[in-house]
């Protein structure tokens, strides 16, 4: 999955979850039944879940362009600089 998935797949679960949330409630109120409320919230939580998890095609529309490792062999690695500490006098 690439970023801009990433970045699909975390907006529709925030929708999908506040739309199943205010229709559960709205229907839980309107029946006056908990458990009608909490099955709809159980199934919005199921059908966010069955479109973010998976890795779906159209998550994978901007793939990343990875460096081929004969190319990463030529360019120098990074050094990694130690720190100075000072001495307390």
């Amino acid at each position: 999955m690439d970023w801009q998935g990433q970045k699909v797949v975390e907006q529709l679960m925030q929708i999908l979850l506040v739309i199943s949330g205010v229709v559960a409630v709205v229907v839980g109120y309107a029946t006056e039944s908990f458990r009608t409320m909490m099955l709809i919230y159980a199934g919005g939580v199921v059908l966010a879940t069955l479109v973010t998890v998976p890795n779906w095609p159209f998550y994978n529309r901007h793939p990343l362009e990875w460096l081929d490792p004969s190319e990463a062999e030529k360019h120098a690695k990074p050094q990694v600089v130690a720190k100075k500490r000072f001495s307390k006098k």
